[in-house]
């Protein structure tokens, strides 16, 4: 991936799914912890590919524990989950794990080692995908322009403000292409200038064909990208009906 100083368009919500298979789709799904009372109750769900969606919803609703889930983080307590096509009830544990190298995803807590420099962290889906430095250094080093951390190439995550560990992770996550990107609260730790940035980045990787899913509470970011919105409430998910 190119990722230079030119501004990316933005995103393309209404791209057309690819032979039109749903990249997520989830059927009657409902988590409980224990023996208590389900936190996500009959949660049908259809990403379309190539398409970019928000989720959103008051404050404890569930958001995270339905990205987790379709990350393959929990295992729902009951329905169907599909990804990429398959019901990954019939996978094995390794075809699981190749199914997540394929998805992107921006986690509130970062999720970045601590032992491995800006440049290392950004880089790390690639090698894992055996891929040398020489075909992925200049890619590195532009994403990181992009988002505004060329200077912080060998600076330890430590040392890093929250939005700027924000930026490294969401680098991170769109490095390789994935087919499908997840994001909390990507926006929520950076200025509104370097948050429109992110949110060009997520609609070229869309208008690459990326599915992008993003939860947010952020009305405003919401109202200004024209995307399907789910809203997830009192363990129930509903799409909301533009006026």
């Amino acid at each position: 991936m190119s990722t230079g100083p030119a501004s990316p368009p933005p995103p393309n919500p209404s791209a057309s799914p690819i032979q039109g298979q749903d990249v997520v789709r989830f059927d009657r799904v409902g988590l409980r912890y224990g023996r208590g009372p389900e936190v996500l109750n009959d949660i049908d769900l259809s990403l379309g590919a190539g398409t970019f969606n928000f989720l959103t919803g008051p404050s404890g609703a569930g958001k995270s524990t339905l990205l987790r889930l379709i990350y393959l983080a929990l295992q729902p307590s009951r329905g169907l989950v599909s990804l990429f096509g398959h019901d990954i009830s019939q996978r094995s544990k390794a075809e699981l794990a190749d199914m997540r190298r394929q998805i992107g995803v921006v986690w509130q807590n970062f999720s970045l080692i601590d032992h491995l420099s800006v440049y290392a962290n950004v880089a790390l889906p690639l090698r894992v995908q055996g891929v040398a430095p020489e075909q992925y250094d200049r890619n590195v080093r532009d994403l990181l322009s992009w988002v505004g951390l060329g200077e912080r190439l060998d600076a330890s995550p430590r040392t890093l403000s929250g939005g700027e560990k924000q930026r490294v992770a969401i680098a991170r996550a769109v490095i390789a292409k994935p087919k499908l990107l997840i994001a909390d609260e990507p926006t929520g730790n950076v200025d509104p200038e370097i948050g429109a940035r992110l949110i060009r980045l997520f609609g070229e990787m869309n208008r690459m064909g990326t599915t992008v899913l993003i939860a947010t509470h952020d009305r405003e970011l919401i109202d200004e990208v024209p995307a399907r919105v789910l809203h997830l409430q009192d363990a129930r998910l509903y799409e909301e009906v533009a006026p």
